[in-house]
């Protein structure tokens, strides 16, 4: 077999050559390459010179690069472009990574070499990136086992492998309900109340499936558009019922046993390890430090956030009496509610902002925007191979200089997950640029118009190209200390201050532009918008805390007490819930960021970066939003440093202080 995947690509910038590529290929080059690699570790581990970091350290870190790199691709198209045959390819791969990576962190002879050079090296010979990559690595080995005896590292193996497949498997169910639905509407009355550009993408839709009148499904494109506009109650509680029952169905993709399975799994490994729970393995790898902390850092927004969205929700409640003759709120109505309110309130539907965000102006105002901060300029290009045809490529240049290869992918289809991420296709390192992409599942163009976005979506955009900055403007020598490798509760500071740009003036007459008349956004909506940034923030405050406290009580010291996935959900959230628990819905079973993701026990981390980016932001504004003093601290100590030292310290060097918290409350309006 001529498998293009058992070697370097020999394409312009060693670009992914996806159509010569085959489903059939990924087995037998992982196969080759972790072989070659095992022997590549062999080499390091059994030499004979005095273990130094240059021979043992240095020489590991650019080992296996082919595993990686096919790795990535593989998981990468099982997210982005799915189809039956990928993911069975995808769980038989699954194993096989596993192995290959403990077969490298339990191998005694190797971190015999690592706990040496751990406990001898002289560490003023080695400067900061070294230093932290030596600690790095002997961490990870203990953290995966490396101490542990024999039989103890055969249990390790089997948890490993074990997780590693029911992960996938969550994530499979997920997406098989969710492309399960369809909502088919033939009565052009029960389109009451949805925007013309929603109603045209649902014709479109159902013409491409052969089926007559309008077709909506669980894509956020789709649901998020229905449930906020519709005015057929009953047809919203189909849509939201039916969105909240994935992976809880009484089908074959119910994950209620899963997570049970899951949850038991990570903490028999945590135990194994030393630890209590796995919320205290994962925490000791993260800014917060400890259960303790994260737990006080929630409890202590929610006692500030608490009243606040009480209080908004009473007048929500009020004004659905009033105005729109509901009684009592049920969870879909709440969107609707909400959004009637805003308009109310506010004087602003945002459906008339749409107009003013084409996707691709506000992408162009958005490489405006990296330009005036960073300097780097984007060039599509059109040549270099892609997975799919909605995939776009650009160049990114710094001062002239190549920085990295840009890859877009912003349309819902069969195949494709929820919601929007950032991810790579090759790592930086002092060898190498880096192969960014990002992923979101934006509205489609039709006839008509262009893919024109919501606020909420440019909100998204925004959020997705800042953790595509912190991948492309990554200048370490290590690629496991590159870009986003850094604390899992410090990855979200460069994509959540991104968003604040959303907001200021000067930025918005950049990114906006009417797709008829070319104008940008009027003052009086940009005034609106700004007033949009408050609106019920005690509430989304509330709902983002309960998705932390319910994720930490999964990885819990107690979770022998979980029975049942949907009774222990109701208990961890009641406080947070305002309107009445569905028994047909369970937020659990859908909850991939904590058990498909790498978000398991570390949900908080969002509303941590929440922190630390309002306090960052304060310092934009204090100087000028595109102020290049500043850009260029953050770009030198935040968005190029990657991991190469801890994170507050990175932080404190850009800020010159440790962050405030009450930046968040006061940005939110909370205080």
């Amino acid at each position: 077999m001529n498998n293009p995947l058992l070697k370097t690509f020999k394409t312009d910038f060693e670009s992914t050559p996806f159509s010569k590529i085959k489903i059939e290929h990924f087995i037998p080059a992982l196969k080759k390459t972790i072989k070659s690699a095992i022997n590549e570790v062999n080499l390091i581990s059994r030499q004979n010179e005095l273990p130094s970091f240059s021979n043992t350290i240095e020489k590991l870190e650019n080992c296996g690069f082919l595993v990686g790199r096919n790795t990535s691709l593989l998981y990468n198209l099982n997210s982005a472009d799915t189809n039956e045959y990928l993911q069975r390819v995808a769980q038989e791969a699954s194993p096989l990574l596993t192995k290959f990576q403990n077969d490298i962190r339990l191998n005694d002879d190797l971190f015999s070499r690592i706990n040496f050079v751990y406990k001898n090296e002289d560490r003023n010979k080695l400067n900061r990136e070294q230093v932290t990559l030596l600690e790095k690595e002997y961490k990870n080995f203990v953290r995966n086992g490396a101490l542990l005896n024999k039989t103890d590292k055969e249990k390790l193996r089997n948890l490993d492998t074990q997780l590693a497949k029911l992960n996938l498997t969550f994530g499979e169910n997920v997406l098989a309900d969710t492309q399960s639905f369809e909502l088919l509407i033939d009565d052009k009355k029960r389109l009451k109340g949805l925007p013309v550009s929603v109603i045209d993408m649902a014709k479109s839709l159902a013409i491409q499936r052969n089926k007559k009148g309008w077709l909506f499904t669980l894509d956020y494109p789709s649901y998020v558009p229905f449930i906020t506009y519709s005015e057929d109650r009953e047809l919203r509680k189909k849509i939201c019922l039916a969105y909240g029952k994935r992976g809880f169905k009484k089908n074959s993709n119910n994950n209620t046993k899963i997570i049970l399975k899951i949850i038991k799994l990570r903490q028999q490994r945590a135990e194994l390890l030393g630890y209590k729970s796995y919320a205290d393995f994962i925490l000791e790898e993260r800014m917060a430090t400890s259960l303790e902390n994260v737990k006080k850092f929630l409890d202590d927004l929610t006692k500030k956030a608490l009243p606040v969205a009480e209080k908004e929700w009473k007048i929500m409640s009020e004004f659905a009496k009033k105005e729109l003759d509901l009684d009592e709120l049920e969870k879909w109505d709440t969107a609707f509610v909400a959004e009637k309110l805003k308009e109310k309130e506010l004087k602003l539907d945002e459906q008339e902002l749409k107009p003013y965000f084409p996707l691709d102006s506000v992408l162009n105002g958005l490489f405006k925007i990296a330009d005036l901060l960073y300097e780097i300029e984007f060039k599509e290009n059109s040549e270099i191979d892609v997975y799919h045809k909605d995939v776009k490529v650009f160049e990114v240049y710094r001062k002239g200089k190549f920085y990295a290869l840009f890859y877009t992918d912003f349309f819902p289809r069969a195949g494709k997950r929820n919601g929007a991420w950032m991810t790579s296709y090759r790592s930086q390192n002092k060898n190498q640029r880096p192969h960014i992409s990002i992923v979101c599942n934006f509205t489609k163009p039709t006839k008509k118009e262009p893919s024109l976005l919501t606020f909420q979506e440019v909100t998204t955009l925004f959020h997705e190209f800042g953790h595509a900055l912190h991948g492309i403007l990554a200048n370490t020598n290590y690629s496991s200390l590159s870009g986003t490798n850094v604390f899992w509760d410090f990855v979200e500071l460069p994509s959540q201050i991104m968003e604040n740009w959303c907001y200021q003036k000067e930025a918005i007459t950049i990114f906006s532009k009417h797709y008829k008349t070319n104008k940008s956004l009027p003052e009086e909506y940009i005034d609106k918008i700004k007033k949009v940034a408050y609106f019920q923030q005690g509430l989304n405050t509330i709902r983002q805390l309960s998705f932390g406290y319910l994720d930490l009580s999964f990885h819990d010291r107690d979770i022998s007490k979980i029975i049942d996935v949907k009774d222990h959900e109701k208990k961890q959230i009641k406080n947070f819930l305002f309107t009445k628990d569905n028994s047909e819905n369970c937020l659990s079973t859908g909850f991939s960021h904590i058990f498909q993701g790498g978000y398991a026990a570390g949900y908080y981390s969002y509303k941590w970066a929440e922190v630390l980016d309002a306090d960052a932001f304060e310092l934009f504004l204090e100087n000028g939003i595109f102020n290049k003093k500043i850009a260029n601290k953050f770009l030198n100590y935040i968005l190029s440093k990657g991991g190469i030292d801890h994170p507050m310290k990175l932080y404190k060097k850009f800020r010159g202080k440790a962050p405030d918290p009450s930046a968040l409350l006061r940005r939110a309006g909370i205080i």
